[in-house]
């Protein structure tokens, strides 16, 4: 986020400056000019019997994990009067967490991968059910199984060749 900030001049009915011409002054009530200077907005403000309205940024959202975002969701909803309470209890990042509670987050998408059975040509693995690991041959890598690490793990395929499957292919 940038530290520079940018200003309006708003009047008490709630329109705002526009400056044509470098002098000519009108007053829009859903637009007006930009000011990169407090000073200059402040002197227009002043002149013409406004206020200087300071716009922010809005801050990025923060990038969790499902299990972050389950912590932060759950002190939104269940402890709603103390959520720095809850957590800083849950033995995670607080920062990152508080920050996400206060700015917004969206949830990482999981890497996923097709997974080689070794010492063969072209022949992937793919899950047949929740338990069932199974080989196939295709050419076409729609067909193929799509795996995320903890599902590598689970299935004992760390020291299988893996390749990334792109968002165009998930």
């Amino acid at each position: 986020m940038s530290e520079e900030k940018l200003y309006m001049v708003k009047n008490d009915e709630g329109s705002y400056i526009t400056v044509t011409n470098g002098w000519l002054v009108h007053w829009h009530e859903n637009s007006g000019d930009l000011f990169s200077s407090y000073q200059e907005a402040s002197k227009l403000a002043t002149t013409l019997g406004g206020h200087v309205v300071t716009l922010i940024e809005e801050p990025e959202k923060v990038v969790l994990t499902e299990e972050e975002a389950e912590i932060v969701e759950r002190a939104h909803i269940h402890n709603g009067k103390f959520p720095a309470t809850f957590i800083s209890g849950s033995n995670e990042d607080e920062g990152l967490l508080m920050n996400a509670y206060v700015n917004g987050y969206t949830v990482a998408k999981e890497k996923k991968y097709n997974v080689k059975v070794p010492h063969t040509k072209d022949v992937w693995y793919y899950q047949s059910g929740d338990t069932d690991l199974l080989t196939i041959c295709p050419a076409d890598k729609e067909l193929r199984g799509k795996f995320t690490e903890s599902e590598i793990e689970h299935y004992g395929l760390q020291d299988c060749e893996k390749e990334e499957v792109t968002d165009d292919e998930q």
